[in-house]
């Protein structure tokens, strides 16, 4: 089965190049001075919709997306090239989640979003000359990318869903109104994953259906298949509900349905909805009347109610006029949520940092931008361990750090699993 809707994958953006330490050297030249060259970006890891990809198959078995790292710095002020991005093609409607967060929601043809951001590239020892430092004899290193385990789930963007009790005959019916060639049989539970279709309206206007499988009493609590694929028309603008007329309880038919959606979300509930009695071609027009009557009995009264044969045709332009008056309407009683603004809190700012201390003689300093910092830092170095010392000092962590009782001896981290410290 090539439809899938729910993969798990390990993302690792690129790290960015070291920054190059060297001095000019030339004939006649005396005391050249640094001329090493910046370490370029890492690669980010981008997602990108597009409408030409259905599923996430593409990323059953390639479960690690890697971008690539910056290159180095060189000599002459020669910057290292930038390491290209990773940009993986994913579906209209994919959801991404980090830490069981939804963080990204594609949803618009050509909508990119970088995932994981690459390293910054290290300062060669060119970068750090100053009055106070004529001749540095460091560079820095180049930051890692992020990596972190994502989460992604697809939800089928549609303008209209097709539901109806197995073997009701929407796999039939799509294949009558759009250019979808599911797979059709006489038994149930043909359809085993969910097909779209587009209708043509008119030349300038279409709608997208999807045809959502297995529904059975039951579907909302995880029977049959429709638990897996009832998230695919959380999007729709609005439901056509399909009945069998040979089925012998036609009205329960139509409540089963009805307290699936109800049950799995409120909002589904609300959307217009079209119901239309299927295969009646053949059949005795009193039966069909009579059947049509029980279906109004328990219908509202704007509820649109049609009998066609999808199978030959008969009445299939009707529903298309109906289609069309049904895609435009809104849901009923549905109160329009706006995005909230994002606070930005105190917590959130980049400079803040912590202080713990880890044991007798070791102390963890956390914060995103020292933590850079100390990423970028070369600890076999002592002018670039000094560097590092210098922005500690400036910023008030040595004073947090004295507080927390750091005495002459003592070692500081960064990063419990690092074995990378600053002694002091």
């Amino acid at each position: 089965m090539n439809f899938v809707d729910k993969v798990t994958l390990k993302v690792q953006a690129g790290k960015g190049g070291d920054g190059h330490k060297s001095f000019r050297k030339e004939r006649y030249i005396s005391k050249g001075g640094p001329d090493g060259g910046d370490g370029g970006d890492g690669g980010d890891i981008i997602f990108e919709a597009s409408q030409n990809q259905d599923t996430l198959a593409n990323f059953r078995y390639e479960k690690d997306l890697r971008a690539q790292d910056g290159e180095p710095g060189g000599k002459s002020r020669k910057h290292g090239k930038h390491g290209h991005d990773f940009v993986g093609k994913v579906p209209l409607g994919t959801q991404v989640y980090i830490n069981n967060k939804l963080a990204f929601d594609l949803t618009t043809e050509g909508q990119r979003e970088v995932i994981a951001k690459g390293g910054k590239g290290g300062f060669g020892n060119a970068h750090f000359v100053s009055s106070t430092r004529q001749a540095p004899d460091f560079a820095e290193k180049g930051e890692p990318g992020q990596k972190f385990e994502i989460f992604l789930e697809l939800k089928l963007i549609a303008d209209i869903a097709l539901v109806g009790l197995p073997n009701s005959g929407k796999s039939t019916l799509l294949s009558r109104l759009s250019n979808a060639r599911p797979e059709i049989a006489n038994y149930p539970f043909t359809t085993l994953v969910p097909n779209l279709g587009v209708l043509d309206l008119s030349r300038t206007r279409s709608v997208l259906i999807a045809d959502i499988p297995g529904l059975i009493e039951g579907a909302s609590l995880g029977k049959g298949l429709g638990h897996s694929f009832l998230k695919h028309i959380e999007r729709t603008k609005a439901i056509i509900h399909l009945i069998d007329f040979y089925s012998d309880q036609i009205v329960q038919d139509y409540l089963i349905i009805r307290k699936e959606l109800e049950s799995y979300s409120k909002k589904l509930a609300k959307l217009p909805e079209l119901v239309i009695i299927n295969k009646i071609d053949g059949v005795d027009p009193l039966a069909l009347d009579n059947k049509m009557k029980l279906l109004r009995e328990i219908l509202p009264k704007k509820t649109k109610l049609i009998a066609i044969s999808a199978l030959s045709g008969q009445n299939l332009k009707e529903l298309k006029e109906s289609i069309s008056l049904i895609s435009v309407l809104k849901p009923k009683n549905l109160k329009s949520s706006k995005p909230k603004t994002p606070v930005i809190k105190l917590l959130n700012n980049p400079n803040s940092f912590k202080v713990k201390k880890l044991s007798k003689g070791l102390y963890l300093i956390t914060g995103e931008n020292i933590t850079r910092f100390a990423h970028r830092t070369d600890f076999g170095n002592e002018q670039s361990q000094q560097r590092l010392k210098d922005i500690i000092n400036k910023r008030g962590i040595y004073r947090e750090l004295r507080r927390k009782g750091l005495k002459s001896g003592d070692k500081v981290t960064f990063d419990i699993e690092s074995s990378s410290r600053l002694s002091y």
